[in-house]
């Protein structure tokens, strides 16, 4: 049986009717140079399941998992604990198996449950309301910069120098698709003042995050300030939603709309996803935000039940009139987070923060005894930069050998030469005291 059962005949029907000779005429505008005469080299044309099986056993050998030792890479996505009990949740089939609501009063449970998660974005962000979330924290700070610009009617957005490059790199992708001037101001370990520099008359928000890639911890009061003084909006960004147990949330900063990713909560690491944006706003900007909102209401007998509210979105209303594009949202990883932040309440997501920070602060002071390394970050979190006397990337290399993740390098986040010496390295309450000392030795070793 073919994976596309049609017939020559049923494929000659439909060229005929979209009015091409073949299915050549769809890779016309394809340069020859980039397409192949020929089957890939190395690649077998066919192999028995058995042989494809072993094949792709041995090739998910070659990965390293982040609990196979030290292992102390961040810069946006973290490894923490994530409990037996929310996987437990996750896969009951009530959950599992259910998708988006198109008859969404049907849907009380899962309609309960993204209430629940909005519930908790909010508290956690300090925000009048959340949306029932985004794809990740990347395609989130986009959609804030095009709220922010339909709010104001303004076409220009300033990023700070220390937002995550991706999620700068999302924002100037989306927005200038649209006409909308962004300025990306250069990596800097604290540009406060540089943001604060960069806004003009015509700006319609400042962007800025908190830690910040190279794991700062920013006070935005001051931006946000001067960010309202010229009718501006701040948009607050965040990578690692555990810090929120300890530093001051975006709306206790000022913020009109904050955004980050919530993959720290509920969600391994899962080699690069999926990950679960979250967003939130101030209650007079609720209209404008984007993505999927529900509702708590009363029933006919006046009981308690939850709805889709202010749709807005462009499978609801025409697409040049809807707030986003985004179709979806991501409600098992929702779900994920939302059990495991039930099971930590406020408390516990507070001693889940303390951990990170006094797993950070040891990894720190470790490194720090290193001869020639120098810490960049000032003030941290769970994240730190730090500067090597030789090439970060030939570091890590040889940390790698003595069976240590030791990070990130900056230069592959900022190309450019002037940071191939930094290494930007997180510590969670997943890191013991054996692998901090052995990141140390094994550094010192290397320098």
């Amino acid at each position: 049986m073919r994976y596309l059962p049609l017939s020559p005949e049923d494929r000659a029907a439909m060229l005929q009717r979209i009015g091409a000779t073949s299915v050549e005429d769809f890779f016309q505008d394809v340069p020859n140079a980039a397409r192949l005469d020929g089957p890939v080299e190395g690649l077998p044309l066919h192999k028995g399941e058995l042989a494809v099986e072993r094949h792709m056993q041995a090739l998910a050998a070659k990965n390293r998992t982040a609990s196979e030792g030290p292992f102390f890479v961040g810069c946006g996505a973290y490894k923490h604990h994530v409990p037996a009990t929310v996987d437990h949740i996750i896969q009951r089939s009530e959950f599992l198996t259910t998708y988006t609501p198109y008859q969404p009063e049907i849907a009380q449970g899962t309609l309960q449950t993204l209430f629940e998660f909005q519930t908790q974005v909010a508290e956690l962000t300090a925000m009048d309301v959340a949306n029932a979330s985004m794809y990740d924290g990347s395609t989130a700070c986009a959609e804030a910069a095009l709220m922010a610009c339909r709010v104001t009617r303004r076409k220009r957005v300033v990023l700070s120098g220390g937002v995550h490059p991706h999620y700068a790199a999302a924002t100037k992708t989306m927005c200038e698709a649209q006409g909308i001037e962004v300025v990306i101001l250069p990596p800097a370990v604290d540009d406060e003042a540089a943001l604060t520099d960069a806004l003009t008359d015509d700006t319609a928000c400042l962007i800025g995050q908190s830690p910040n890639v190279f794991g700062t911890v920013t006070d935005l009061s001051k931006v946000a300030d001067a960010a309202h003084g010229k009718g501006a909006l701040l948009v607050s960004v965040f990578t690692e939603a555990v810090a929120l147990g300890l530093v001051p949330p975006p709306g206790e900063m000022g913020a009109d709309i904050a955004v980050g990713e919530g993959q720290s909560i509920g969600n391994p690491l899962n080699f690069g996803g999926p990950y679960v944006g979250l967003f939130a706003a101030r209650e007079k900007l609720t209209r404008q935000m984007p993505g999927r909102l529900c509702g708590e209401t009363e029933d006919a007998d006046g009981k308690r039940g939850f709805v889709l509210t202010l749709s807005t979105r462009e499978q609801h209303i025409r697409r040049d009139k809807a707030t986003s594009n985004i179709c979806t949202n991501s409600g098992l990883c929702a779900l994920a987070f939302t059990a495991h932040m039930t099971l930590l309440g406020g408390v516990g997501l507070e001693r889940l923060a303390r951990l990170n920070h006094e797993a950070a602060c040891a990894l720190a002071e470790a490194l720090a005894s290193v001869s020639g390394v120098e810490i960049l970050t000032p003030r941290f979190f769970n994240e730190f930069a730090f500067r090597t006397p030789m090439n970060a990337e030939a570091v890590l290399a040889m940390l790698d050998e003595a069976g240590v993740v030791g990070g990130v390098r900056a230069s592959r986040l900022f190309p450019g030469g002037h940071l191939d010496d930094v290494i930007i390295c997180a510590a969670t309450e997943c890191t013991t005291e054996e692998d901090i000392e052995a990141y140390a030795a094994a550094l010192k070793e290397i320098v």
